[in-house]
């Protein structure tokens, strides 16, 4: 078997250079932009929105009204029992689960859902507890405040 089969490529393929005439197989006329319209045309920039001169869709919607509407939706920090059980921590608040990674550290809300199991007694302060897993921890010998 020759050589030639197992000696290392040492030139890589260049990009294709789009527009330098016919011969360059993307090339000439059009130069794969399609023909007329906006974004065909030299320096063109659409904004991600843009919809082709229509009602864009953000004024098409109607408004909502107050002054609520300027203020983001606050997600609610979710944990589980087994994550509880995982921590091993007596008390437990807000600032402990941010300590240990368990919800984001921008968080201001989280609640424990029923999900797993709880073997140790927890107190719980400053958390939203659902009823399934307020009666798992009460069962477990610890309380929620």
């Amino acid at each position: 078997m020759s050589m030639l089969t197992k000696l290392k490529a040492i030139k890589t393929k260049s990009k294709k250079r789009v527009g330098r005439g016919y011969g360059s197989t993307k090339g000439g006329h059009t130069s794969g932009r399609g023909s007329k319209g906006q974004l065909s045309r030299t320096g063109a920039k659409a904004p991600l929105w843009f919809e082709g001169g229509a009602l864009p869709l953000v004024k098409r919607l109607p408004m909502l009204r107050g002054k609520g509407r300027l203020k983001p939706v606050e997600q609610v920090a979710l944990i589980n029992l087994n994550q509880l059980n995982k921590l091993a921590k007596k008390e437990v608040t807000l600032d402990t689960l941010k300590l240990h990674g368990l919800i984001p550290r921008n968080s201001s809300k989280a609640k424990l859902v029923a999900t797993g199991k709880i073997d140790m007694a927890v107190n719980l302060t400053g958390i939203n507890v659902s009823k399934k897993a307020s009666e798992a921890i009460k069962k477990a010998g610890g309380q929620v405040i």
